[in-house]
């Protein structure tokens, strides 16, 4: 059968992964840069990245993972590509890139977006996108339209971060449903692209790129490409789907009451549904999941909150001599509820469960002559969790029912105190996989090049690591604590 590569460029690093198509072992990844990738913000609130620097990673990745497994390059039978989600890439007709890539967390676009919804009605956005514009994709386009006139009337295509990366290895600029309906661009009630939206913003129609199915031949590898990566020219890039859709794939997660979630940069609870249904905050948002088609619909709700590990990443170089495992030690010593220390880990832009603000992290409660490094490892762990539960509160509202949590084996879900906080102040059981991203997108290759003839058949490898049941609900007071000080902020 041969090797699948997925490749996930997140905004801390790319990681691609060769993905042994018979066993389903991973049978190689690597990870560039090794230290995080650098997110620029010129002015406050602005979060710019280079796609180049995404290139040159993904470049070294692939070459160091099929160097690791001993790989031929006509072994590997398809790409797939998993991506940081709502970002804009803008290229002219040369497929240039114009401007640096506005990605995420990046808050610039929030005005663009309310004052569309505003000017649409909520009814009609809600009805049609299931969200507000937001400060999602189409809205940061509006503010380059604005700002940087001369940038925009020499765009031929805007792109998605893994678009982008698929039209380097390919030499086609392409998109999916899946990715248009994260940049706020997508028709659920039309299944096409949101017209209501292009028209309110100004923008022609043709600078969407080609539409193509999320699993299929989206493209083969060019000569260029596949010199660069050490791959074999004609190989098929065959899936694409942004990192939250492809984390739950990764996780099999693909039918309704299924839970997914992830804490890496930011964190994110992801519940799939066949409802099409919102919150009328949009606090929460949905979008078409990779499975999702007009006769048989499958939409992913979405929390996401931007804070969560850039928290512990940012404590860990403030103590400055401890490791992320030192730091789970050290939060295991201290007790539930920090002796009255809690963080609320937003400062990293505006949160879209508190309506587009940015009230900015906080620690709260910090009493000098009792509390040491342990209560604050603790307090980062305990103030994600805790955000994570007031997202899903908002979650439930709309129908999603929280029962069991599948996770990765990865970044803050290798915490026993993370995991077990979750468990406990959620009631829901909590299951690890031995799985990422990358392995993901090399799994949706398989299904979309039909190396696999089924979810069925790509997913009967993935193993399971451990189970953590729900606790005692020692932890409702901790997180009452929490929110109380969380909504006191909100009323200011």
């Amino acid at each position: 059968m041969g090797y699948l590569l997925g490749i996930d460029v997140g905004s801390s690093s790319v990681k691609a992964s060769l993905l042994d198509a018979a066993t389903g072992r991973c049978a190689g990844s690597a990870f560039y840069p090794k230290t995080e990738q650098k997110i620029n913000s010129p002015h406050p609130g602005f979060a710019e990245q280079d796609p180049q620097c995404w290139y040159d990673c993904a470049k070294s990745a692939v070459r160091d993972a099929i160097r690791t497994a001993g790989a031929r390059p006509e072994e590997v039978k398809a790409v797939g590509i998993a991506y940081q989600m709502h970002g804009l890439v803008c290229v002219d007709r040369q497929q240039n890139v114009l401007r640096p890539a506005i990605i995420w967390c990046d808050s610039r676009a929030v005005p663009y977006g309310k004052a569309a919804f505003e000017a649409l009605g909520a009814e009609k956005c809600l009805g049609h996108l299931m969200n507000s514009p937001g400060n999602f994709t189409a809205s940061k386009l509006a503010w380059v339209k604005e700002h940087q006139p001369e940038i925009y009337a020499k765009i031929d295509k805007i792109m998605l971060p893994g678009d982008w990366l698929a039209m380097k290895l390919t030499g086609d600029a392409r998109t999916t449903a899946s990715g248009l309906s994260e940049g706020m661009l997508w028709d659920f009630l039309e299944e096409k692209p949101a017209k209501l939206v292009l028209d309110q913003f100004g923008f022609n129609e043709s600078i969407l790129p080609e539409i193509v199915p999320t699993f299929g031949n989206q493209g083969v590898l060019s000569e260029e490409a596949a010199k660069a990566f050490g791959l074999a020219a004609g190989t098929p890039v065959a899936y694409r789907g942004g990192d939250q859709p492809n984390n739950a794939l990764s996780l099999n997660v693909l039918n309704p009451g299924e839970i997914a979630a992830t804490a890496g940069t930011s964190g994110v609870v992801y519940g799939v549904t066949d409802k099409k249904q919102f919150d009328p905050q949009s606090r929460v948002n949905t979008f078409a999941h990779v499975n999702h088609t007009a006769a048989d619909p499958r939409l992913g709700v979405l929390l996401c909150i931007n804070g969560t590990g850039i928290l512990k990443a940012w404590v860990k170089r403030l103590l400055g001599d401890v490791s992320y495992d030192e730091m789970n030690a050290l939060a295991e010593s201290a007790p539930v509820g920090c002796d009255g220390l809690t963080i609320l880990p937003f400062g990293n832009g505006a949160e879209r469960v508190l309506g587009n603000r940015k009230v900015g992290a906080q620690i709260a409660g910090l009493d000098f002559n009792r509390h040491t490094r342990a209560h604050l490892c603790r307090a980062v762990q305990e103030g994600v969790v805790f955000s994570f539960m007031y997202g899903m509160e908002v979650m439930k509202k709309t129908g999603i029912e929280i029962k069991t949590i599948r996770a990765g084996f990865a970044n803050m879900f290798m915490s026993d105190v993370f995991c077990e906080t979750l468990a406990g102040v959620s009631g829901a059981k909590i299951e690890l996989y031995e799985t990422d991203g990358s392995l993901g997108a090399a799994r949706g290759a398989g299904l979309g090049a039909g190396i696999y003839g089924s979810f069925e058949e790509a997913f009967q490898t993935l193993e399971k690591r451990k189970t953590i049941e729900p606790g005692d609900g020692k932890y409702a007071a901790a997180y009452a604590a929490w929110k109380k000080k969380l909504d006191g902020i909100l009323k200011q």
